[in-house]
């Protein structure tokens, strides 16, 4: 009866933890994703794959702390650092049907300011981004939208 006893408990005992890792879920205690921002093309080109390409390893890393992003337009609106982290993870694994072209508009030692150009059907965005060097990495400090 002891016997029975203990490999109830043992059988218990192993669902119980078997639950719980997976409650966890795959990955739970992983780091976050890093990526390499060593150059401002570096964090340029990771610019353009988490703004086209639903790129979202490292969208923290790659923004200022000081981020803001402002939208020309009928309305001209702003967005925080924050907002456009949420945004950018909600469009995660989503590509835009556009061409892609980046200008190099000024580049210095510690900063970058840069077009990039999304070529729609029947419309053209341009982005007007302003990179800085923070440390050893490169980081997006403004953003500047506009839509012809």
């Amino acid at each position: 009866m002891k016997t029975l006893i203990k490999t109830f408990a043992a059988a218990a005992l192993i669902a119980v933890s078997t639950f719980a890792m997976a409650a966890e879920g795959p990955g739970a205690k992983a780091t976050k994703a890093s990526v390499n921002l060593s150059t401002a093309d570096f964090a340029l080109a990771h610019y353009v794959a988490v703004t086209t390409e639903g790129e979202s390893a490292g969208v923290e890393q790659l923004f200022a702390e000081d981020f803001n992003q402002k939208i020309q337009a009928c309305n001209s609106q702003s967005y925080s650092r924050s907002e456009v982290i949420k945004l950018l993870k909600k469009q995660k694994g989503e590509h835009l049907n556009c061409a892609v072209s980046t200008d190099i508009l000024e580049e210095s030692a510690y900063y970058m300011v840069a077009k990039v150009t999304l070529k729609f059907e029947n419309f053209t965005k341009t982005d007007l981004v302003t990179l800085e060097r923070v440390g050893n990495d490169w980081k997006v400090s403004k953003s500047i939208n506009s839509y012809k």
